[in-house]
């Protein structure tokens, strides 16, 4: 078990519930009935998911940070993804003990004098957490919540009754991009004191970045959360380039194209790297890096540096034209 899970809980799933096509919420509460640790809106826990490898996988806390009671999660099940989601959907059962580690949080609710949130799909999980908590300390904000259709929304209907629905916005595009909201013109005028959360899909990310950008919204007040090595990558503030890395073991020199994570590169060729999240939060991957210079794109090394001395192999990547990797 991994350094993050040093400190593993034990909760029963209590209630599962099905929130929209392919999601379903999981409602936690401690195995001894007791009180659980406490946690901020933004915050996730990190599961460890039953089945014979026993993987980890990160899902944000959605319900409000003042229940002390429960956690609740939700699960898209992706059937293009790497099975974490699918286990969970099809192996997870009301009254079953998970595993979890203590609430960890990479995508903090600053103070702020009014919010926007942008949520896609699945994203709108750690939002919804953070909108809970305005509601109830009565700050101003707006969500725009983005789906292909009503019915691929999560929380649809908690969204549209109040006291929510005078704060969220739903924008359905039908899987048609070109009909995706205007993100630009939504960022075109800034209120004073406002800050932006963002949270979905790749896209839509790189997007609402962009956007912050050309319409100069200070670094500081725009804020993403990602889900995996693609939404890393969209949210990088330097455009992905070709690099090598090179075996310090064999002496063997692989590619690593634009788009594409070490991790499976070396996958490719036959290297066995343990990892979980993939999703640069869990440190499993860390891997020694003996010459050049990585350029980190995870979240696992937020409160100490890493240096050039090792990095993430799922998301991070390579500011010289060479990695020489300890493997």
């Amino acid at each position: 078990m991994n350094t993050v899970m040093n400190e593993a809980l034990r909760v029963r799933v209590a209630r599962i519930a099905r929130e929209a096509e392919d999601i379903l919420s999981y409602e936690l509460v401690a195995e001894d009935g007791g009180t659980l640790a406490a946690f901020e809106a933004g915050a996730h826990l990190d599961v460890r998911i039953p089945g014979k490898e026993s993987t980890l996988r990160s899902y944000s806390l959605c319900n409000d940070p003042e229940e002390t009671h429960r956690y609740v999660i939700a699960v898209q099940r992706d059937a293009r993804g790497r099975g974490g989601s699918r286990a969970m959907h099809e192996r997870v059962r009301e009254g079953d003990v998970l595993v979890v580690s203590p609430p960890r949080n990479d995508f903090p609710l600053l103070f702020a004098r009014g919010y926007v949130l942008v949520a896609g799909g699945i994203g709108v999980t750690p939002l919804l957490s953070m909108a809970r908590q305005l509601q109830r300390t009565g700050l101003p904000y707006t969500m725009y919540y983005c789906a292909r259709a009503p019915e691929r929304a999560a929380f649809r209907e908690l969204l549209s009754m109040p006291p929510f629905a005078d704060h969220v916005r739903f924008h359905f595009d039908g899987g048609d991009p070109d009909k995706g909201l205007d993100v630009s013109g939504l960022l075109s005028t800034r209120a004073p004191g406002t800050r932006l959360y963002c949270c979905g899909p790749a896209g839509l990310m790189k997007a609402v970045r962009d956007a912050s950008v050309r319409h100069r919204w200070p670094w500081e007040k725009v804020h993403f959360e990602s889900f995996g090595a693609d939404g890393v990558g969209a949210l990088a503030t330097r455009e992905d380039t070709d690099f090598e890395v090179t075996i310090r073991s064999t002496g063997q020199v692989l590619s690593v194209p634009k788009g594409q994570s070490v991790l499976n590169v070396l996958r490719r060729n036959g290297l066995r790297v343990t990892s979980d999240c993939e999703a640069g939060s869990c440190g499993t991957c860390v891997t020694r890096v003996c010459e050049g210079e990585p350029e980190h794109r995870d979240t696992f090394f937020q409160q100490e540096p890493a240096g050039n001395q090792r990095m993430l192999i799922c998301v991070s990547r390579a500011r010289s034209k060479r990695l020489v990797l300890d493997l």
